[in-house]
């Protein structure tokens, strides 16, 4: 027979937990939604290749394009220069080859660029990215994943005080800093949305823009016409076209940003890969110790009945 008390304390927590269950439920639903939010909209992520992540050349190339084209502007104050040693560089290469100004090595990665300054000139702060690779996650894909894609996805637009726009990121106030290499994108943006409102018991006509920018000039040409046939459902997609006038290919440019992404991912993190070894180590030695304490307790029970 069960306690009063047991029964007093039963019913509590019952009633508690029914008082919790919508919070808790709309706690969720509200952490999926800034995820979701986190990722850029729900853009389809290109998958980063994380096999950079155990290159150390890969690695030391990422922290010399970090330090050449966006530590001008953003910093990761989370990181020292001396950090950089545990991927394979020695305190003289990084002071003479990764430092551009009077800091030193023992140094956090800090700009000079005042908020204010930034804020003035480009309508915003540049963020911190110390940890970038890790807020950036989501359902759709690592925060890696969302870095790799969006610094491959700049097109022009003219129509932007910066001449740049991005397909992860629609209207950032970032241009794009790595064109010289990639070249310049175009893209075709395709808008699907309601015509007219429609009558009580009709479907509303639908209407497709479809905006071409050009890849050197960022001009935008529009075109409207209705739809008339199909299923279509509204939104708005964007197909951009190949780099033009590039210093490498596509898949040479891929290349480096995937070695930039993976020192930002490096950063947000850098003892991942000694915690992955560590963890497969303690795993093995737990398996072992666990057929090991079965043996022993078998030999000290086959006698007994």
């Amino acid at each position: 027979m069960t306690h009063p008390i047991f029964r007093i304390v039963s019913r509590s927590v019952s009633r508690a937990f029914s008082r919790l269950a919508p919070a808790l439920v709309a706690a969720t639903v509200g952490l999926c939604a800034l995820s979701a939010q986190a990722s850029g909209g729900g853009a389809s992520l290109d998958h980063f290749p994380t096999e950079k992540l155990k290159d150390l050349p890969s690695l030391q190339n990422g922290a010399k394009i970090f330090t050449n084209y966006c530590l001008n502007c953003h910093s990761v104050s989370l990181m020292r220069y001396n950090r950089m040693t545990d991927l394979g560089l020695t305190e003289a290469q990084i002071k003479d080859n990764l430092i551009f100004t009077g800091a030193k090595v023992g140094d956090t990665m800090k700009v000079s660029l005042s908020a204010k300054d930034a804020k003035d000139w480009f309508g915003a702060s540049p963020p911190d990215l110390s940890v970038t690779a890790r807020s950036r996650a989501s359902h759709d894909g690592s925060g890696s994943d969302w870095l790799y894609t969006y610094l491959r996805s700049f097109y022009r637009d003219s129509s932007r005080a910066t001449g740049w726009n991005n397909a992860v990121f629609p209207n950032v106030g970032m241009p794009n800093v790595l064109w010289e290499l990639q070249g310049s994108r175009g893209a075709s943006i395709e808008d699907v949305k309601a015509a007219a409102e429609a009558k009580p018991g009709e479907h509303a006509a639908l209407s497709r823009t479809v905006a071409t920018i050009d890849a050197l000039t960022g001009q935008r040409t529009e075109k409207v016409e209705e739809i008339h046939d199909g299923h279509p459902h509204e939104g708005t997609s964007i197909t951009l076209t190949p780099a033009v006038g590039g210093k490498l290919t596509q898949p040479q440019f891929d290349g480096q940003i995937a070695d930039l992404v993976a020192y930002l991912t490096y950063v947000a993190d850098p003892s991942a890969q000694t915690r992955t070894r560590l963890g497969t180590g303690v795993l093995l030695f737990l398996s072992l110790f666990a057929v090991l304490a079965w043996w022993l307790n078998r030999e000290y029970w086959k006698d007994i009945k």
